[in-house]
């Protein structure tokens, strides 16, 4: 269903009931009467009649109250937005602010997440300009900076990492453990406040409009913010789990193309994978590696974002115009060459025509790839010694999970391996955050190695994510551990969301047959 309602025991507060609505993609249909597809937009108004008072205290809580019913809040969207970004929650929550212009406001935490610890350089954000404002409505006032820029913490339950409605971009709770992951998120979000937001595919077919700008558009902000290496770490990662997914689906399959072919009756959600995001990514590089000089690239966002916003558009628009602002390359004819034409891009299968050099990231990957090897390729009895001389504690955490990545990759491994990576790594790895743990405890169940398999009962005891939960009991139930996964479902299931329970019974089901 597309609105969620959390009793007050499924919660962090347990005091308040919560509920949340995800409309993407076509999910707002079944919420309000609507025209629910990204080629149409309009403005709206509404008042939300939460059944809930306020304490008082400052912050988005207040935006809109009625004083004379302090349980109302009206809002309006000045500005035309598709369906699937009409997004309310209500409950329990609470203010932090964290930085200048930003307002974090946090849903159902409670006192378990630092909030005053997270630091993001929120003045570097703004990187094409005011570009698209939200609500009006009193405090907060634009969807990204200048301004103030709000996110709410939504409780584990909440299906995907992170959803950009205008005004205030929803976003897992569960990601808090994970610094770096947590800032990439909420920088991608904040990016989609000009692609996706302001310009909208028309089609749910070219989802990469959207996903594959936004991500070229955070990667932009991190580089200048956190460097070169830091942006290349990150695309290596993703790229290594784009061809992953590769392998598993093949490199004819129908999805991988860019402008992918939506049968009848299918849920465009099904189209949203890697390919949207990271071959997205890498057109949208090859495109500004075309023109020469990022920051030319930027002003021909920045006109591309001036022009279409608050429309919705193909691919055929983004190209023209590029051409247009570049009548040097449309002379060259570069959506032309050989192998690289541009409508080549969009509807072959398979991986990426071109990928970004990554060389500059080196630093970074060159100990996990030095480390990766040590494990796989000298004998044993040496690898321990020569491990012990690269120290993963001072690691990145995606560093750290690009290794652990690896190592999945070439699962089952020889059990002596397993050992000694458990050895050297185990109680380092269970101190680390989320991202971190679900990925060891994957080895440990993709081996079979029962003497951590405590640590996987520990971490699904805890973990009500799907993003979490998952993964590790998809894993349990392809080998011999299916009665261990029912075992530990049973104890559980009582703090799951009925959905999560629902999907996790259907795993189980099927992985005992």
């Amino acid at each position: 269903p597309q609105i969620w309602w959390l009793e007050p025991e499924l919660t962090y507060g347990h005091e308040k009931p919560f509920v949340f609505t995800q409309g993407h993609s076509v999910c707002n249909r079944s919420f309000f009467p609507c025209f629910d597809t990204p080629a149409v937009k309009c403005t709206y108004s509404a008042v939300v009649k939460t059944g809930l008072t306020r304490d008082g205290v400052p912050g988005p809580r207040g935006a809109g109250a009625d004083e004379r019913h302090p349980e109302h809040v009206s809002l309006h969207m000045e500005h035309p937005v598709p369906a699937y970004l009409v997004g309310p929650t209500v409950g329990g929550v609470w203010s932090a602010h964290v930085c200048p212009g930003c307002v974090w406001s946090a849903g159902c935490l409670g006192e378990c997440t630092p909030m005053g610890s997270l630091e993001l350089p929120m003045p570097t954000l703004p990187f094409w300009g005011t570009g698209w404002h939200g609500c009006s409505r009193p405090g907060p006032s634009a969807a990204h900076l200048p301004g103030r820029y709000d996110i709410v913490f939504l409780p584990p339950s909440f299906p995907i990492v992170a959803m950009e409605n205008p005004c205030l971009t929803f976003i897992i709770s569960s990601i808090l453990e994970s610094d770096e992951f947590l800032i990439i998120d909420v920088i991608h979000e904040v990016a989609h406040s000009w692609f996706g937001n302001a310009v909208t595919n028309a089609t749910w077919e070219e989802m990469w409009l959207s996903e594959g700008l936004a991500t070229y558009a955070q990667r932009r902000i991190t580089t200048e913010t956190y460097g070169a290496a830091f942006t290349c770490l990150e695309t290596a990662f993703r790229l290594d789990a784009l061809h992953r997914q590769m392998k598993l689906l093949g490199e004819d399959s129908p999805v991988s193309k860019l402008q992918a072919k939506l049968e009848p009756g299918v849920n465009p959600s099904h189209l949203m994978n890697l390919f949207t995001y990271e071959k997205g990514y890498c057109f949208v590089y090859y495109l500004s590696q075309l023109c020469g000089d990022p920051q030319r690239f930027d002003d021909f966002l920045r006109a591309y974002v001036e022009k279409y916003k608050f429309t919705s558009v193909v691919a055929q628009d983004l190209l023209d115009s590029f051409l247009s602002f570049f009548p040097e390359l449309k002379e060259q004819s570069v959506d032309c060459r050989a192998g690289l034409e541009f409508e080549r891009w969009l509807n072959a299968t398979g991986p990426p025509l071109a990928e970004p050099d990554l060389s500059q990231g080196s630093s970074l990957t060159r100990p996990v790839e030095t480390l990766f090897q040590l494990w796989t390729a000298e004998p044993l009895d040496q690898v321990a010694a020569s491990a012990s001389t690269i120290d993963i504690s001072k690691w990145r955490t995606f560093q750290t999970a690009l290794f652990l990545d690896r190592l999945l990759d070439g699962s089952p491994l020889p059990q002596e391996v397993v050992t000694s990576l458990s050895k050297c790594y185990s109680s380092l790895l269970d101190s680390m955050n989320a991202e971190i743990r679900i990925r060891w405890l994957q080895l440990v169940v993709r081996n079979d190695y029962y003497p951590d398999l405590h640590r996987v009962r520990r971490f699904l005891e805890s973990q009500m994510s799907r993003m979490y939960t998952i993964p590790l009991y998809e894993d349990l139930c392809t080998g011999a551990l299916k009665p261990f996964a029912l075992e530990v479902f049973y104890q559980t299931q009582g703090q799951l969301h009925p959905n999560l329970r629902r999907t996790i019974q259907q795993i189980l089901s099927q992985g005992l047959g």
